[in-house]
């Protein structure tokens, strides 16, 4: 064979090498972005409080708001307040509130870091850093709003004021929206 006809050999394979190799990133769903509009991934991190593993799927059918933290985060302890006083605000209404500490350090730290703070919502503790990774985290903290059938509606990297009254009023808005969906499906299913 030439070398002319080498290269076009060896070209051809490195294109279909190429190919298979995009066409396997594209049906990978661990390299599809996470955001607005995606599947939230799942993920199992340890109930700081309680000690017993908890997941997505124990909030699966919640509006459910998703931080991702860390003690050490200085922008995370600062949004860490209005995150407690919208879990009183909104909790009773249906939002599961769910932090999720990134933290290498031991459980006890992380559990002292809320107690001081007086934190009620949910808290679970991702030493392994798994959840970084199945939501593609580049910074802290992180947080999703994820609706009821598990679809991140938002994603929002830095602090946020979330009891501000206009992210109360969204999330409201999402509670009932999707409350006034299940009622009316439940009614429907009932009547036939």
């Amino acid at each position: 064979m030439r070398a002319k006809g080498q290269w076009i050999a060896v070209s051809g394979i490195l294109g279909l090498l190429a190919a298979v190799l995009i066409a396997g990133l594209a049906f990978n769903a661990d390299l599809r972005p996470v955001g607005q509009g995606s599947e939230a991934p799942g993920f199992e991190a340890v109930n700081i409080v309680s000690g017993d593993t908890a997941g997505f799927d124990d909030y699966s059918g919640n509006v459910i708001l998703l931080n991702i933290w860390a003690t050490w985060c200085g922008p995370c302890e600062v949004e860490m307040p209005s995150i407690e006083r919208l879990h009183q605000q909104l909790g009773p209404e249906g939002l599961a509130v769910v932090a999720v500490s990134v933290d290498a350090t031991p459980a006890e730290g992380v559990l002292e870091w809320i107690r001081e703070r007086n934190l009620t919502f949910d808290v679970l503790h991702d030493r392994s850093g798994r959840i970084e990774r199945a939501y593609q985290i580049t910074g802290l903290p992180e947080t999703f709003v994820i609706d009821r059938h598990g679809t991140i509606l938002r994603k929002v990297i830095g602090p946020v004021e979330w009891d501000d009254p206009a992210e109360v009023a969204r999330l409201r808005r999402l509670l009932n929206t999707t409350e006034a969906v299940r009622t009316s499906t439940r009614e429907t299913a009932e009547q036939s």
